[in-house]
This record gives structure tokens, C-alpha cells and sequence, in this order.
């Protein structure tokens, strides 16, 4: 398997947490629930790639987010297509719901934390949620 390394972020607004659906563009996993998320190149800190994944996916800057808590990486295989993806995740404090998705979504829906399980997500997001809601 290759090793991926990856930030899946949480963005918290009033108590809900936002979900991006992803669009048939994207590499991996169309049409699913997921968190923002990206690859982490190399040379760049997980942190330095949430905050710019947050700016390219939800058009926030560092100025609209707070970082609440950085969860432990999560190892999330995926026989089907080959990968063991090292998740790093985030939960940042939001001060706004009014966001502007990129041509990785489809749509977003700001939920509560519990309802993740009534959606198809990508694989283990609602672990990945729970490492940092804990």
C-alpha cells in the first residue's frame, strides 16, 4: 500500500460541524461526506495545510478560524484502491457558516456532530470526528 498524508479539518460554527460532499472531479471518493481535506506536500507542516485548505476549499482565511484541537493521525486503509492514509485531523472554531465551496464540493450541510453516521462519508470520518471532539 502507498502511504498518503492528509488533513481532514472540522470547521465548528454555533455548536455544528461543517460537511462538504464531494464532487465527481475529485480523484477519490465522489459523492461522499467528508471534512475539508487535502494532501500534505512535502516540506509543509499539517497545520500550514489545514489553513490552506480551509482558504481553497470554504474561501475562509486564517483571520475566520480558530484552531480548537489537533487530534492524533488516524491509519484509514483502503484495500480497494491501494492506500494507507494518515490522517491528520483538526477542529477550528468558525465565525461564520456563510462559506464558498471550490470545484472539490458539490454542496455542504452544517450538522450536528452525531448526525455523521446518517451520511455515506469517506472511510472513518466519523472516528476522525470523534478524535477530535473528545
Amino acid at each position: 500500500m502507498i502511504e498518503k498524508n492528509v488533513v481532514t479539518v472540522f470547521l465548528e460554527h454555533g455548536g455544528k460541524i461543517l460537511k462538504v460532499r464531494r464532487s465527481s472531479k475529485v480523484g477519490t471518493y465522489q459523492g461522499k461526506w467528508a471534512g475539508v481535506s487535502g494532501y500534505i506536500e512535502e516540506n509543509e507542516e499539517p497545520y500550514q495545510t489545514a489553513l490552506k485548505e480551509i482558504s481553497e476549499e470554504v474561501g475562509l482565511t486564517a483571520k475566520d478560524v480558530k484552531l480548537i484541537k489537533t487530534g492524533r493521525v488516524l491509519l484509514v486503509p483502503d484495500e480497494e484502491n491501494g492506500i494507507l492514509w494518515k490522517v491528520h485531523p483538526f477542529l477550528f472554531k468558525s465565525t461564520t457558516r456563510e462559506i464558498k465551496i471550490d470545484w472539490e464540493h458539490g454542496e455542504y450541510k452544517w450538522i450536528e456532530p452525531g448526525e455523521i453516521i446518517r451520511y455515506e462519508t469517506v472511510p472513518m470520518l466519523k472516528e476522525t470526528l470523534e478524535n477530535v471532539m473528545k
